[in-house]
């Protein structure tokens, strides 16, 4: 028997929790409705979601402090998160997505978005079947091992970023749109807004620490990975490598 993808609903508005689990339910889910950041807490850690819904403003800690936690934690950094709020100005988007949503719904919604998009991040996090490596001047990803060096040190990458900089490395030196990345790395991007690719180049440039001038960002265009020198500035004609 097929299992079902667990999600849980962090809603403190007993009506709308209620809504989205009977949709949920009647889209082949299996929902659990919290409705504050305690309980949802005890629930990621008897048994993880397969995708968390949460809204920002809870009794307690927010949405936005129980995302930065959830981030942080090796059993949980990888758990698709979508934030529900009302807040709907870009700064609000913006400060959610950095906290570690992957996706940002403003009430109110509708439930056929909403479950358009909870489908959207599933896919997303399937993991990819590639075993191949490359290597761009001094940084070096092998997708096989799944790890990432920059001068022989191994660099902690998140899954999202792995694959933000894996497209990177295999097409470096070109300028990409925030639009081609989404297409290329993130796949169904019809719910995506372009601001979420700014967000994960950000959280890129931070996990390669000395390697982060790599990740150009080129005005009025988008992105371009290129090779660096020895003093750390990018270098043109670096040799390209890939296997």
């Amino acid at each position: 028997m097929r299992k079902l993808p667990r999600v849980l609903v962090v809603e403190d508005e007993p009506s709308i929790a209620e809504l989205i689990a009977v949709n949920l339910r009647h889209n082949g889910f299996a929902p659990t409705v919290v409705f504050d950041g305690a309980a949802a807490q005890r629930e990621v850690d008897a048994v993880l979601p397969d995708v968390i819904l949460l809204d920002w403003m809870l009794p307690g800690e927010s949405g936005a402090v129980l995302a930065r936690q959830w981030r942080k934690h090796e059993r949980t950094k990888t758990v698709p998160i979508l934030m529900l709020t009302a807040r709907s100005d870009e700064s609000d988007k913006v400060q959610g997505l950095d906290a570690g949503a992957d996706d940002y719904i403003t009430k109110p919604f509708s439930t056929q978005e909403l479950l358009a998009r909870i489908r959207a991040v599933l896919r997303r996090r399937a993991p990819e079947i590639v075993n191949d490596s490359v290597q761009v001047g001094e940084l070096a990803l092998d997708a096989g091992t799944y790890r990432v060096t920059f001068r022989g040190s191994e660099l902690k990458v998140g899954p999202t970023e792995f694959k933000l900089l894996h497209y990177l490395m295999k097409h470096a030196e070109r300028v990409h749109t925030r639009g081609t990345l989404l297409d290329k790395v993130w796949g169904d991007h019809v719910f995506i807004e372009e601001r979420t690719v700014d967000v994960h180049v950000k959280r890129l440039r931070e996990s390669l620490g000395e390697a982060s001038g790599m990740v150009e960002t080129v005005r009025g265009a988008g992105y371009r990975l290129t090779a660096m020198n020895q003093t750390g500035k990018p270098a043109q004609g670096t040799p390209i490598s890939a296997a």
